[in-house]
């Protein structure tokens, strides 16, 4: 063992993710960062995955990935491709990216390079469609291919252009700290942070000799798009904690991610190894003429956020998500907090929070505390349909499978012995 015991290596873990300095690079095609996606490939959320396990809104949302790459020229033979095996499918998390919902990200579409200064990693993920029907809960329609186009030819180069006009690129730890202190978790609302991003992106904009047309249609999709920076909150966490994971002993949860099928972890301790559970569905509220028995399995990336110590760890930096997400008010959303704390080895000062006596967002959850405890990760997300184009029809809350977590003690006691108990 390269350090005397696992609370040491725990703390090598934790001190790799205060150390980070993730910048917001630019915005590529994912083809020109990930060699994997130069072949008919699509990236999807979640531990791997075949295409018969996998839910409607994610089959809807590899149909629409292929329709958008011309691979098809209509949804019967999309999917007669992808039944098949024609198209090869490989986890986001596999090769440096994060992908909400689905997580179907395919060669052409843009991705957010996010890059820690510290040692060069970088991390990346697709550009956020906005609201209604979109690709990444299942939707396929012209309307949805249209607007991967228009994000194609249109967003991903403008951002790219003003980006490349900041020098070193856009501090995202400054913007993160900014929007915790102003209602943000990054994971349910991320209506500050996008506003932060958008006031330090226009002016970039206003010099990046776009069309007039062009610059109209960019700003208004960012001033409408209040999830617009979950996506880019999503690098930022998978390249931290992808940092930290480069300390390969302890105990301490790197990645959550889930596909609809399973839930999956890794541990810092256990190298790239996924840790697996039947998922479970999100408990929450329901837009109208919606319910529970409408819901999906939960699926996507984006708890990385959790494992970060945002999202719903950090539930008391949002209270009102918790009326949104139907768990209650101020004093539910403290006692989420108080909750993750007894799971987690440390506070992030970078992440102060007002409403919670500016304590730091809890950081670094741990196995061993989690199946002590029986305390799992809660994890706000959104509530999708079970067939494919419908979309979002609520937002809750979900619980990482306890499953999961006594999997990798297992895992971590053969490699350490009596240490992990």
């Amino acid at each position: 063992m390269k350090y005397q015991s696992i609370q040491e290596a725990n703390e090598a873990v934790i001190q790799q993710v205060l150390e980070s300095q993730p910048f917001l690079l630019d915005v590529v095609p994912a083809k020109s960062v990930i060699p994997e996606l130069n072949g008919k490939v699509l990236m999807h959320a979640g531990p791997p995955i075949k295409w018969g396990n996998m839910t409607d809104p994610m089959q809807g949302s590899c149909i629409g990935a292929t329709l958008f790459e011309g691979w098809a020229d209509n949804e019967d033979d999309a999917k007669k491709m992808l039944e098949a095996g024609d198209i090869k499918f490989i986890p986001c998390h596999s090769v440096d990216a994060v992908g909400p919902m689905g997580g179907i990200t395919s060669a052409n579409m843009p991705v957010v390079v996010v890059e820690n200064k510290v040692n060069g990693k970088q991390a990346y993920c697709n550009l956020n469609e906005g609201i209604g029907a979109v690709l990444r809960f299942g939707a396929y329609n012209s309307e949805v291919i249209n607007r991967l186009k228009w994000i194609k030819d249109v967003l991903g180069p403008a951002l790219s252009k003003a980006l490349k006009q900041i020098d070193g690129g856009m501090n995202v730890n400054v913007l993160v700290a900014k929007a915790i202190t102003m209602g943000d978790e990054f994971h349910q609302r991320n209506i500050a942070a996008s506003a932060l991003f958008l006031k330090d992106i226009v002016p970039y904009l206003l010099t990046a000799d776009l069309p007039e047309k062009e610059l109209q249609e960019v700003t208004k999709f960012l001033a409408d798009t209040d999830q617009f920076f979950l996506n880019i909150m999503m690098a930022t966490a998978k390249v931290t904690m992808d940092s930290a994971a480069t300390i390969e002993e302890g105990s301490i949860v790197t990645a959550l991610s889930r596909n609809g099928y399973e839930f999956g972890i890794k541990v810092s301790g256990l190298g790239d190894q996924w840790f697996t559970a039947p998922v479970n569905t999100p408990d929450g509220l329901y837009f109208s003429g919606y319910s529970a028995e409408d819901a999906n399995p939960d699926m996507g990336d984006s708890a990385i956020t959790e494992t970060y110590g945002v999202g719903g760890m950090a539930m008391i930096a949002a209270p009102g998500v918790t009326r949104f997400v139907g768990t209650g008010g101020f004093n539910d959303a403290i006692q989420t907090s108080d909750e993750m704390r007894e799971i987690c080895i440390a506070n992030n000062p970078n992440l102060s929070i007002p409403t919670w006596d500016f304590q730091g967002a809890c950081l670094g959850i741990d196995i061993r505390k989690v199946v002590e405890t029986g305390i799992t990760p809660v994890i706000n997300t959104g509530i999708a349909h079970k067939t494919a184009g419908i979309g979002q029809i609520g937002a809750g809350t979900v619980r990482v499978p306890l499953g999961c977590f006594e999997k990798a003690l297992e895992a971590l006691a053969e490699k350490y012995g009596v240490e992990a108990d």
